[in-house]
């Protein structure tokens, strides 16, 4: 009886964590891909500034 009861309760911890997991990846990969494109982008390293506005110009993100 125990174990069935604990093999439940685990089932549903595991559901609940993946189901805030989607979106916490989802946030983190969104904070992750700002960071980098708006920090290198804004950096006063001259090569790497422009590589970023090469970059956003292939993926017709306005920049100017």
């Amino acid at each position: 009886m125990q174990t069935q009861s604990t093999t439940q309760s685990t089932i549903q911890i595991a559901s609940r964590t993946s189901a805030l997991s989607k979106p916490l990846q989802i946030a983190c990969a969104i904070l992750l891909g700002s960071v980098i494109l708006y920090g290198v982008g804004f950096m006063n390293s001259a090569a790497v500034h422009n590589a970023a506005h090469d970059i956003r110009h292939t993926q017709a993100f306005p920049c100017h």
